[in-house]
Parts: structure tokens; sequence; C-alpha cells
């Protein structure tokens, strides 16, 4: 398919905007390190299973990350990124009809992941990184421009903005307008408010309350809030293991305001909500 052509993934995924369905995308990390679920599902037999799992609950995507960007993360080079999921992403290919994610900042596991065979980039550098907006324009499958302040090590030590809906408005804008001047179709385009990646509790609720901003920018919205410290500081839950109904609660209020794919690691709870919420939508058109 030609660089320069609107992918198929990106058809799906703004036909699901259109109906106002989100789509949900289940998260598998295979890294030992992640927050939530860091170790769990490293190896590819541990990550294939996992993947059949969230895909029988329903899933319609897999994002596949071989790096941890929590709080305090360390980096990994791009070789060990490229171990961890190359193999993962064939395995799954190999087996399962679902579009899967490549979720990474570095422009050479773009290129390997989507070689393997993965059908979206999900960056949460928002394609920042030297080479990283040519890789994409190159690979032409969807992107996903996520916004993070800082760098995952100290990006919670002291965030700050002016007016944090203004001002990542302001950085989408940027963002987009540099994609598509290095050649990246705009109807590829999804944009992510990076929730937890340099925010405050407030500055993360701000951004949940004013999601149809940015879904005025006209291109979907991804949202990523699953099991976040944020909801554990609400709720009081410590264990991120014990944030799902807080997740599952969260994720629709953002599907409620322009979510158009939520980034989840409780498939079937989410699923079952999206399928209430789609229930009603489809009961007001009638």
């Amino acid at each position: 398919m030609p660089a320069n052509a609107m992918h198929p993934l990106s058809q799906r995924i703004h036909e699901a905007a259109r109906r106002e369905i989100p789509l949900v995308m289940g998260i598998l990390n295979v890294t030992p390190d992640s927050f939530s679920d860091g170790g769990r599902f490293q190896g590819v037999e541990a990550a294939l299973a996992h993947a059949r799992r969230m895909v029988a609950e329903g899933a319609d995507l897999l994002d596949v990350g071989g790096e941890s960007t929590r709080p305090g993360a360390e980096p990994v080079d791009a070789d060990q990124e490229l171990e961890r999921v190359v193999p993962v992403i064939e395995s799954i290919t190999a087996e399962l009809d679902v579009p899967i994610s490549i979720d990474t900042m570095k422009p050479e596991v773009m290129r390997g992941a989507v070689a393997a065979g993965a059908a979206m980039i999900n960056d949460v550098n928002g394609l920042r990184a030297e080479g990283a907006i040519e890789a994409a324009a190159e690979l032409g499958v969807p992107v996903c421009l996520m916004h993070m302040q800082g760098e995952p090590r100290t990006m919670q030590d002291a965030p700050t903005y002016q007016d944090v809906t203004e001002d990542l408005l302001g950085f989408f804008r940027e963002r987009i307008r540099d994609c598509t001047d290095a050649g990246i179709v705009a109807a590829n385009l999804v944009l992510d408010p990076g929730f937890g990646f340099g925010k405050t509790l407030d500055q993360n609720l701000q951004l949940l309350a004013d999601l149809r901003h940015f879904a005025g920018l006209g291109h979907p919205l991804l949202i990523g809030i699953s099991r976040k410290s944020m909801l554990g500081t609400i709720t009081g839950r410590k264990q991120a293991e014990d944030r799902v109904a807080a997740s599952v609660a969260a994720a629709l209020l953002a599907a409620e305001r322009g979510g158009n794919i939520l980034r989840v690691h409780d498939v079937a709870e989410t699923v079952d909500a999206v399928r209430v919420l789609a229930a009603l939508r489809e009961r007001g058109r009638t």
C-alpha cells in the first residue's frame, strides 16, 4: 500500500469515531518493569496466551510494548526492545486476526515491528526522536501522537503549564503540521493527551473534562488512563490491579467526551461498558 494513502486500520478507526463507539485496545507489555503488569507476559508463550485471552474478551486492537514508560523507568536500547517485541508480534499475527500497535519511541523499532506485522505506531514521544517522523512517513501506518512533558524518568517531578488544555492543543497543532509536512497522511494521525505523562492530578482531570476540545482538532483520540496512579489517588486504591472499576468508569467518561480508542488492561470489563454505551447510542438513532 502506498505510504501516501489512508491505511485500512485508519478507515476502521474513523468509522468507529463517526459512529461514536470506541474501539478497545488491549495492553500487552512484554517488559520486566511496567507499572501494572511488568514481568507477567515476558516470553512469547505467555504473551501469546494473554493476546488470545484479550481477543476472546473482545479487544479490537492490541498494543505491544517492549520498554516501560512508567515514571522513573530506565530506557532500553533498540536491539533489546526489538528482541522483546518482534517474536511476539510475529506469533500473534500468525495466529490471530487482530491489528497490532507497537508502543515505541524508536524509529528502528517502528520499522522492525511493522516488518513483523504491526499495523500501527503508538509513540509516547509524539515522533520527536531523531528519525521517528521520517520512519512513520515511510511506513504509512496509523500513528498515535502522545503528549509527554519531559521524559519518563523525570516527567512527574514538577509538571508545569500555563493552561494544560491550551498548551496541549498548541502542541498537537504543531505536531500535526510537522507530520503532514513530512508526508504523513493526516487521516493516519491519532492523538493522545497523555494522562499521567508529566501531569498532576488536577491537570489530568482538566484534560478529561476538556476532551471535546481535542476532538475538535479533527483526529481520532486514543485514551490511556487504565489503572493509572491518578485513579489510585482519587479512590485510595494503592495497588494498580485494584483500580479496575475506576479504570472502566474513567474510560466510559472519556468515551462520552470523544475518546475513540480506549487503551486498557481490563478488556472484558471495558468491552461490556462500551456495549452498554453502544446500545444507548444506537437507541438514540432509531
